[in-house]
């Protein structure tokens, strides 16, 4: 209980905060988010398999198709992002568009975007890994710890 010079009003007004703010609190739509986050999320999957089958009709082994595709979905949301469609559609999907190789991509160029009126070089450019540079530092690292560990046993 908090005390302001032996009286207790701070203690009420506290409560009477959190019961205000509890009754215009929005209430989570959690099945209808749920929803729409595997329906985004497999949508892209599903764009994802259709151009690794446009790339395997065209000859290219199956590990080339896939990475093909990746590069696709890569692009296409670093499209998206850049024109202002991919934050709008994450608007309504949420996670859905996060969790696929898409929602790298976006967390790549959405800084950059921020900051383009910095110019090229300390806009965009240094802001482009502001997010993705430490996963790919700590993935680097860990790839030449595993490395240096194999050659050494």
């Amino acid at each position: 209980m908090v005390k302001v010079r032996g009286s207790h009003f701070l203690e009420v007004a506290k409560e009477n905060y959190e019961f205000l703010v509890r009754q215009v609190k929005p209430k989570p739509k959690v099945l209808r988010n749920s929803l729409l986050a595997f329906a985004m999320g497999g949508a892209i999957c599903a764009l994802g398999q259709i151009i690794v089958n446009f790339f395997l009709s065209l000859g290219l082994a199956m590990q080339d198709a896939g990475l093909a595709a990746s590069i696709v979905l890569v692009f296409l949301a670093a499209l998206l992002t850049g024109i202002g469609i991919y934050d709008e559609m994450a608007k309504y999907a949420g996670a859905g568009m996060i969790v696929p190789i898409t929602g790298f991509a976006n967390s790549m160029v959405a800084p950059a975007m921020e900051f383009r009126s910095e110019g090229m070089v300390f806009g965009v450019g240094a802001r482009l890994f502001m997010i993705a540079g430490p996963v790919l530092v700590i993935g680097m690292v860990a790839a030449w710890l595993a490395g240096l560990i194999a050659y050494l046993r």
